[in-house]
Protein backbone atom coordinates (compact mmCIF):
# COMPACT_ATOMS: atom_id res chain seq x y z
CA UNK A 1 0.00 0.00 0.00
CA UNK A 2 0.93 3.40 -0.92
CA UNK A 3 2.21 6.06 2.06
CA UNK A 4 0.11 8.95 2.00
CA UNK A 5 1.61 12.56 1.71
CA UNK A 6 -0.18 16.31 2.24
CA UNK A 7 1.57 18.90 -0.11
CA UNK A 8 0.80 21.97 1.29
CA UNK A 9 2.07 25.44 -0.08
CA UNK A 10 1.30 28.74 0.34
CA UNK A 11 1.27 29.72 -3.24
CA UNK A 12 1.74 33.42 -3.08
CA UNK A 13 5.01 32.99 -0.90
CA UNK A 14 7.86 34.83 -1.95
CA UNK A 15 7.22 35.15 -6.13
CA UNK A 16 5.16 32.46 -6.42
CA UNK A 17 7.56 30.66 -7.86
CA UNK A 18 6.20 27.05 -6.27
CA UNK A 19 3.77 27.24 -8.68
CA UNK A 20 6.44 26.69 -11.88
CA UNK A 21 8.02 23.12 -10.18
CA UNK A 22 4.56 21.80 -9.23
CA UNK A 23 4.03 19.04 -11.33
CA UNK A 24 8.06 17.98 -11.37
CA UNK A 25 6.99 17.66 -7.77
CA UNK A 26 3.86 15.89 -7.25
CA UNK A 27 5.94 13.25 -9.75
CA UNK A 28 8.67 13.26 -7.52
CA UNK A 29 6.74 11.99 -4.88
CA UNK A 30 4.88 9.80 -7.01
CA UNK A 31 8.09 8.36 -7.96
CA UNK A 32 9.14 7.91 -4.33
CA UNK A 33 6.05 5.82 -3.57
CA UNK A 34 3.68 8.47 -2.35
CA UNK A 35 0.28 8.83 -2.89
CA UNK A 36 -0.58 12.94 -3.05
CA UNK A 37 -2.96 15.30 -1.50
CA UNK A 38 -2.40 18.85 -2.86
CA UNK A 39 -3.74 21.60 -0.61
CA UNK A 40 -3.21 25.34 -1.70
CA UNK A 41 -3.75 27.11 1.70
CA UNK A 42 -6.01 29.75 1.62
CA UNK A 43 -5.91 32.10 4.33
CA UNK A 44 -3.04 32.90 7.36
CA UNK A 45 -3.71 30.42 9.61
CA UNK A 46 -5.51 27.83 6.94
CA UNK A 47 -2.42 25.57 7.39
CA UNK A 48 -2.46 24.85 11.16
CA UNK A 49 -6.23 24.17 10.54
CA UNK A 50 -5.55 22.02 8.28
CA UNK A 51 -2.53 19.91 10.47
CA UNK A 52 -4.40 20.02 13.37
CA UNK A 53 -7.67 18.09 11.58
CA UNK A 54 -6.04 15.48 9.11
CA UNK A 55 -2.19 14.87 10.16
CA UNK A 56 -3.18 11.73 11.35
CA UNK A 57 -4.89 10.46 7.99
CA UNK A 58 -1.22 11.19 6.40
CA UNK A 59 2.41 9.21 6.56
CA UNK A 60 4.48 12.46 5.82
CA UNK A 61 3.95 16.35 5.23
CA UNK A 62 5.58 19.00 2.87
CA UNK A 63 5.17 22.64 3.30
CA UNK A 64 6.21 25.51 0.89
CA UNK A 65 6.10 28.47 1.60
CA UNK A 66 8.18 30.90 3.71
CA UNK A 67 8.95 30.14 7.39
CA UNK A 68 5.62 31.16 9.10
CA UNK A 69 4.04 28.67 6.86
CA UNK A 70 6.64 26.17 8.61
CA UNK A 71 5.33 27.17 11.81
CA UNK A 72 1.62 27.00 11.01
CA UNK A 73 2.80 23.24 10.10
CA UNK A 74 4.66 22.50 13.03
CA UNK A 75 1.78 24.40 15.27
CA UNK A 76 -0.83 22.23 13.74
CA UNK A 77 1.33 19.33 14.04
CA UNK A 78 1.34 19.90 17.81
CA UNK A 79 -1.81 21.02 18.52
CA UNK A 80 -3.32 17.56 16.56
CA UNK A 81 -0.53 15.35 18.82
CA UNK A 82 1.03 14.00 15.61
CA UNK A 83 4.53 13.24 15.53
CA UNK A 84 4.36 12.92 11.40
CA UNK A 85 7.60 14.01 9.94
CA UNK A 86 7.84 17.57 7.92
CA UNK A 87 9.20 18.17 4.25
CA UNK A 88 9.93 22.25 3.94
CA UNK A 89 10.70 23.64 0.14
CA UNK A 90 11.37 26.82 1.28
CA UNK A 91 9.76 29.82 -0.81
CA UNK A 92 9.81 32.92 1.28
CA UNK A 93 11.62 36.54 1.26
CA UNK A 94 14.26 35.28 3.89
CA UNK A 95 13.85 31.64 4.55
CA UNK A 96 15.62 31.81 8.11
CA UNK A 97 15.22 28.51 9.29
CA UNK A 98 15.92 27.07 5.99
CA UNK A 99 19.39 28.60 5.94
CA UNK A 100 19.96 26.96 9.54
CA UNK A 101 18.66 23.61 8.25
CA UNK A 102 20.77 23.84 5.32
CA UNK A 103 17.73 23.50 3.11
CA UNK A 104 19.03 23.89 -0.51
CA UNK A 105 17.79 27.15 -2.15
CA UNK A 106 17.12 25.27 -5.43
CA UNK A 107 13.71 24.67 -5.66
CA UNK A 108 13.89 20.94 -6.77
CA UNK A 109 16.71 20.16 -5.25
CA UNK A 110 14.92 21.04 -1.74
CA UNK A 111 11.85 19.28 -2.65
CA UNK A 112 13.95 16.13 -3.36
CA UNK A 113 15.46 16.43 0.33
CA UNK A 114 11.54 17.19 1.62
CA UNK A 115 11.14 13.38 0.10
CA UNK A 116 14.07 11.73 0.36
CA UNK A 117 16.26 13.40 3.38
CA UNK A 118 17.25 12.64 6.60
CA UNK A 119 15.04 13.22 9.93
CA UNK A 120 16.35 15.71 11.94
CA UNK A 121 14.66 16.55 15.21
CA UNK A 122 14.59 19.99 16.24
CA UNK A 123 13.62 22.04 18.90
CA UNK A 124 10.37 23.82 19.10
CA UNK A 125 9.40 26.78 21.12
CA UNK A 126 6.38 27.38 22.90
CA UNK A 127 4.67 31.42 23.65
CA UNK A 128 2.02 31.35 26.14
CA UNK A 129 -0.07 28.21 24.30
CA UNK A 130 1.17 28.79 20.98
CA UNK A 131 4.21 27.95 19.09
CA UNK A 132 6.94 28.87 17.11
CA UNK A 133 9.95 27.44 15.43
CA UNK A 134 12.61 29.67 15.40
CA UNK A 135 12.21 33.63 16.68
CA UNK A 136 9.91 35.11 18.90
CA UNK A 137 11.06 39.10 19.42
CA UNK A 138 9.36 42.38 20.66
CA UNK A 139 10.93 45.74 19.92
CA UNK A 140 12.57 47.45 17.22
CA UNK A 141 12.13 46.51 13.80
CA UNK A 142 9.87 43.01 15.26
CA UNK A 143 6.67 45.36 13.40
CA UNK A 144 8.76 45.29 9.88
CA UNK A 145 7.99 41.99 8.75
CA UNK A 146 4.23 41.18 9.26
CA UNK A 147 3.56 44.80 8.30
CA UNK A 148 5.59 44.52 4.92
CA UNK A 149 3.37 43.92 2.40
CA UNK A 150 3.63 39.96 0.56
CA UNK A 151 3.68 42.68 -2.99
CA UNK A 152 6.84 44.51 -1.33
CA UNK A 153 8.33 41.25 -0.38
CA UNK A 154 7.67 39.52 -3.67
CA UNK A 155 9.75 42.59 -5.57
CA UNK A 156 12.17 43.44 -3.21
CA UNK A 157 13.22 40.23 -1.20
CA UNK A 158 15.38 41.06 2.09
CA UNK A 159 15.61 44.39 0.91
CA UNK A 160 12.09 45.43 1.55
CA UNK A 161 12.35 44.83 5.18
CA UNK A 162 15.03 46.76 5.15
CA UNK A 163 13.79 49.92 3.72
CA UNK A 164 10.64 49.60 5.97
CA UNK A 165 12.74 49.56 9.10
CA UNK A 166 14.72 52.86 8.41
CA UNK A 167 11.61 54.01 9.36
CA UNK A 168 11.83 53.41 12.96
CA UNK A 169 15.16 54.46 13.48
CA UNK A 170 14.43 58.53 14.40
CA UNK A 171 12.09 57.04 16.93
CA UNK A 172 13.18 53.93 18.90
CA UNK A 173 10.78 53.01 21.68
CA UNK A 174 12.04 51.15 24.85
CA UNK A 175 10.18 48.80 27.28
CA UNK A 176 10.42 48.25 30.82
CA UNK A 177 10.76 44.47 31.15
CA UNK A 178 11.59 42.05 33.85
CA UNK A 179 13.11 39.08 32.97
CA UNK A 180 13.69 35.39 34.86
CA UNK A 181 15.62 32.64 33.55
CA UNK A 182 17.50 30.25 35.73
CA UNK A 183 16.76 31.62 38.67
CA UNK A 184 18.58 35.05 37.92
CA UNK A 185 16.30 38.36 37.00
CA UNK A 186 16.72 41.25 34.79
CA UNK A 187 15.04 44.24 35.23
CA UNK A 188 15.75 47.56 32.67
CA UNK A 189 14.61 49.34 29.61
CA UNK A 190 14.83 47.43 26.40
CA UNK A 191 14.46 48.13 22.91
CA UNK A 192 14.73 44.58 21.51
CA UNK A 193 14.46 41.01 22.85
CA UNK A 194 14.42 37.76 20.98
CA UNK A 195 14.65 34.48 21.96
CA UNK A 196 15.59 31.98 18.96
CA UNK A 197 16.74 29.15 17.48
CA UNK A 198 18.31 29.70 14.10
CA UNK A 199 21.73 30.50 12.96
CA UNK A 200 20.65 33.67 11.10
CA UNK A 201 17.82 36.51 12.13
CA UNK A 202 16.10 38.78 9.42
CA UNK A 203 18.75 37.44 6.96
CA UNK A 204 21.37 38.49 8.97
CA UNK A 205 23.85 36.18 10.46
CA UNK A 206 25.82 35.94 13.63
CA UNK A 207 22.91 37.91 15.59
CA UNK A 208 22.47 34.45 18.00
CA UNK A 209 25.88 33.92 18.36
CA UNK A 210 28.62 31.59 17.45
CA UNK A 211 27.69 28.56 18.92
CA UNK A 212 24.32 27.27 17.79
CA UNK A 213 22.74 23.93 17.97
CA UNK A 214 18.99 23.47 16.15
CA UNK A 215 18.44 20.14 18.92
CA UNK A 216 20.29 21.59 22.27
CA UNK A 217 16.76 21.95 24.09
CA UNK A 218 18.25 25.81 24.38
CA UNK A 219 17.61 28.99 22.91
CA UNK A 220 19.29 31.86 22.24
CA UNK A 221 18.40 34.93 24.00
CA UNK A 222 19.59 38.97 23.28
CA UNK A 223 18.22 41.57 24.85
CA UNK A 224 19.29 45.05 23.51
CA UNK A 225 19.34 47.80 26.19
CA UNK A 226 18.01 51.59 25.54
CA UNK A 227 20.77 53.46 24.03
CA UNK A 228 21.70 57.15 25.17
CA UNK A 229 23.42 58.35 22.06
CA UNK A 230 24.93 57.58 18.87
CA UNK A 231 27.75 55.96 20.03
CA UNK A 232 25.86 53.67 22.28
CA UNK A 233 23.26 52.65 19.31
CA UNK A 234 26.61 52.13 17.41
CA UNK A 235 27.94 49.83 19.77
CA UNK A 236 24.64 47.30 19.91
CA UNK A 237 24.52 47.20 16.19
CA UNK A 238 28.35 46.41 15.96
CA UNK A 239 27.12 43.57 18.53
CA UNK A 240 24.20 42.52 16.67
CA UNK A 241 25.88 42.04 13.65
CA UNK A 242 29.06 40.13 14.85
CA UNK A 243 31.72 43.04 14.50
CA UNK A 244 31.80 42.79 18.27
CA UNK A 245 31.80 39.65 20.71
CA UNK A 246 30.37 41.45 23.40
CA UNK A 247 28.78 44.48 24.93
CA UNK A 248 27.74 46.15 27.72
CA UNK A 249 24.80 47.13 25.70
CA UNK A 250 23.11 43.74 25.01
CA UNK A 251 22.39 40.72 27.47
CA UNK A 252 22.72 37.43 25.66
CA UNK A 253 22.65 34.07 27.07
CA UNK A 254 21.41 30.93 26.63
CA UNK A 255 18.69 28.96 28.56
CA UNK A 256 15.69 26.24 28.52
CA UNK A 257 13.05 28.90 29.86
CA UNK A 258 12.01 32.28 30.50
CA UNK A 259 9.59 34.77 31.61
CA UNK A 260 8.73 38.72 30.81
CA UNK A 261 7.02 40.73 32.96
CA UNK A 262 5.50 44.32 31.74
CA UNK A 263 3.12 46.59 32.93
CA UNK A 264 1.82 48.00 29.37
CA UNK A 265 1.33 45.33 26.86
CA UNK A 266 3.91 44.72 24.33
CA UNK A 267 3.39 43.43 20.55
CA UNK A 268 5.40 40.41 19.48
CA UNK A 269 6.40 38.55 16.65
CA UNK A 270 5.97 35.00 16.34
CA UNK A 271 8.52 33.82 13.24
CA UNK A 272 7.71 37.13 11.31
CA UNK A 273 3.77 37.27 11.85
CA UNK A 274 2.27 39.25 14.59
CA UNK A 275 2.04 36.96 17.78
CA UNK A 276 -0.14 39.55 19.68
CA UNK A 277 0.46 42.04 22.73
CA UNK A 278 1.48 40.85 25.88
CA UNK A 279 1.90 41.89 29.70
CA UNK A 280 3.57 38.36 30.74
CA UNK A 281 5.32 35.77 28.45
CA UNK A 282 6.47 32.28 29.07
CA UNK A 283 8.72 30.63 26.49
CA UNK A 284 9.63 27.22 26.77
CA UNK A 285 11.94 25.46 25.06
CA UNK A 286 10.51 21.96 23.47
CA UNK A 287 13.29 19.65 22.82
CA UNK A 288 13.24 17.99 19.83
CA UNK A 289 9.50 18.33 19.09
CA UNK A 290 9.59 18.57 15.15
CA UNK A 291 10.87 16.02 13.26
CA UNK A 292 12.04 18.23 9.64
CA UNK A 293 13.67 16.20 6.80
CA UNK A 294 17.35 17.64 5.60
CA UNK A 295 20.31 16.51 3.79
CA UNK A 296 21.75 13.41 4.63
CA UNK A 297 25.09 13.81 6.11
CA UNK A 298 28.50 12.59 4.09
CA UNK A 299 30.43 10.49 5.60
CA UNK A 300 32.82 12.63 8.07
CA UNK A 301 30.52 15.28 8.39
CA UNK A 302 29.75 16.16 12.05
CA UNK A 303 26.20 16.58 13.73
Amino acid sequence: MRKKVLFLLNAHSGKGQIKKYLLEIVDMMVKAGFEVTVYPTQAPEDATRMIAESADRFDHIVCSGGDGTLDEVVTGLIQNGSSTTIGYIPAGSTNDFANSLKIPKNVLQAADVAVNGEEFPCDVGYFNGTNFVYVAAFGLFTEVSYKTSQQMKNIFGHVAYLLEATKHLLDIPSYSVKVEHDGECLEGQFIYGMITNSLSVGGFKGLTGADVQLDDGLFEVALVKRPHNPLELKEILDCLTGHVEHSEMVYSFKTGEIHFYSEEEIAWTLDGEYGGAHREVCVQNLCRQAKILVCAKTEGEGA
